[in-house]
């Protein structure tokens, strides 16, 4: 009960602070970016108290003029109950000072009770019984009704600031619209990488092989010695061409998965990097192509980094499929201090999980440790690699 009542008056006073601040800071939360991270603050804070899941993310477009009004009522509800809660408190106080400490105060300033009735605390009757009376109508009203009042204001908060189905709709299509350009232009990006590899790397390696076995044939008949160098130039260059081809396959769909599914192809990632790598890796049970795909991309993109940036001795890699959802996490405890913006891949990798419909979160403070977790959509209908 008491840490219902602390909890309750906590949520009220912050509240007061905050109705306050909502009303001088108004002309700068009249601004979207402010007025949604304000509004996603309160939103998480009246989840907490309620004790219910609330989405603390700052909405989109169509919840500006939905936070506007919150504002507006967070002002005109919560200034009043968290100055409620403030005096409550207060003369809980001030009967606490006037039952212990009246006659310490000269004549014309000891403290007053009930201060609608203004009664004067002037013997050791009026301080004992006034100030328990005091203190237990006001512990009541601490205990039952300002917890209450707390979860009106929080329900009253969530019931603003919750987007309505139609604007989760409208962020939900604008979210999928975004990935699904990102997904285009990357792979649009990739479809000129593959052509840049296959035409500066394969091709022209083949157009090599073509001359040398032209100039061996010429060459067979007079100088035989000649012609087989030539020929033993082309095998090199063939199996050179042939290495090449490969890595350039296991970009589109690497080929371990195929042979070894996604807890082989892990292994074979870990075995190769130079930071030791612990797995925690349960049955997954089948998974579709495309999930293992973004996967092992996404570990194998990780690894990397880690083993060029990060000054890491050590990595962990945990996956574990929750329902629909596949989560992979990788922690190194390196350096830290990653940054999208500085070349490291994760803009590559945040691409391809949105095209999954499924969201990266990157925690990597100066010092390390570095964490990277990923959750993928599981669509149960899409084909599965036997």
């Amino acid at each position: 009960m008491l840490g219902r009542a602390s909890a309750g008056s906590a949520y009220l006073l912050v509240t007061l602070a905050t109705a306050v601040v909502t009303a001088l800071a108004f002309p700068v939360l009249l601004a979207p970016q402010p007025a949604r991270r304000w509004a996603a603050w309160h939103r998480r804070r009246a989840g907490k108290l309620l004790g219910v899941s609330a989405d603390g993310r700052p909405g989109g477009r169509p919840g500006g003029r939905r936070n506007l009004a919150w504002a507006l009522a967070h002002v005109a509800v919560g200034f009043p109950l968290g100055m409620a809660t403030l005096l409550c408190l207060g003369n809980i106080l001030v009967a606490v000072v006037a039952s212990t400490s009246w006659w310490a105060f000269s004549a014309d300033t000891r403290p007053t009770l009930f201060s609608f009735f203004d009664v004067r605390v002037d013997d050791w009757a009026t301080a004992l019984i006034g100030g328990s009376v005091q203190i237990a109508v006001l512990g009541v009203a601490l205990w039952r009704l300002l917890p209450m009042l707390a979860r009106l204001h929080a329900r009253l908060c969530l019931a603003m600031l919750t987007p309505s189905p139609r604007e989760r709709l409208t962020e939900r299509v604008d979210a999928l619209t975004r990935s699904r350009v990102g997904v285009v232009d990357a792979h649009g990006r990739e479809l000129q990488r593959i052509e840049r590899d296959l035409h500066d790397g394969t091709q022209a390696r083949l157009v090599a092989i073509a001359m040398q076995v032209g100039l061996a044939r010429e060459l067979l008949a007079d100088d035989p010695k000649t012609a087989a160098t030539l020929l033993q130039q082309t095998h090199e260059t063939a199996e050179e061409a042939m290495t090449e081809l490969r890595a350039v396959l296991q970009t589109i769909y690497p080929p371990i998965l195929a042979d070894r599914g996604l807890d082989g192809a892990l292994t074979a990632l870990a075995a190769r990097s130079s930071v030791p790598v612990h797995i925690e890796l349960p049955d997954l049970g089948t998974l579709p192509a495309t999930v293992e795909s973004v996967a092992y991309y996404v570990i194998a993109e990780s690894l990397t980094n880690i083993t060029k940036h990060a000054a890491a001795t050590r990595a962990t890699l945990r996956i574990k499929r929750v329902d629909n959802a596949l989560s992979v996490e990788i922690t190194d405890d390196g350096k830290g201090g990653a940054d999208e913006t500085r070349g490291t891949g994760i803009p590559g990798i945040r691409r391809r999980v949105a095209a999954l419909d499924g969201t990266l979160r990157l925690d990597s403070p100066p010092g390390g440790p570095t964490t990277l977790a990923v959750h993928l959509m599981i669509d149960q209908e899409a084909p599965c690699e036997s």
